[in-house]
């Protein structure tokens, strides 16, 4: 399958919020679709929460294709790097003191919307010592979003 053309649509489902406070579900759309620019994709995320619609009407443009380097722009002056492998794109930033991943895997009439947080205050150090002494940080997933989306 090629991407993005077959698999331009819309994807609804459920997202369920994973945190410290427990579980919670709201309904969630995803939509990739053509533009009239080439090289340039709808990319737009929906969240409805009690009745109201949240839509962040972004783009996906193509940088590099063939190294399946993309880019998630937010409209906004935010500019997300993306790395398409395997029709899944992947993509990992750090905003206001968090460290997010974003996966968003396709498949012929679905996909899988996934997001994990950190907050880099809670890391922990540890590592090895000696002549090779490697330090590791590690980073605890506070929040996780998750959704399956079926194409419409």
């Amino acid at each position: 399958m090629q991407f993005p053309q077959d698999f331009y649509g819309v994807y609804k489902g459920d997202l369920h919020i994973t945190n410290a406070k427990g579980k919670q579900t709201i309904a969630m759309e995803f939509h990739l679709n053509k533009t009239d620019s080439i090289g340039k994709y709808q990319y737009m995320l929906v969240y409805v929460m009690n009745g109201n619609r949240q839509e962040r009407k972004y783009n996906l443009l193509e940088k590099d294709v063939s190294k399946g380097e993309y880019i998630v722009d937010e409209n906004n002056g935010i500019l997300l790097d993306a790395k398409l492998i395997d029709n899944t794109i992947f993509s990992m930033f750090e905003v206001q003191g968090n460290i997010l991943t974003t996966t968003e895997r396709f498949y012929k009439d679905s996909m899988d919307f996934e997001i994990t947080f950190a907050n880099k205050t809670q890391q922990t150090k540890s590592g090895t010592t000696g002549e090779d002494a490697t330090e590791v940080i590690s980073y605890p997933i506070s929040v996780l979003q998750k959704a399956h989306l079926i194409k419409q």
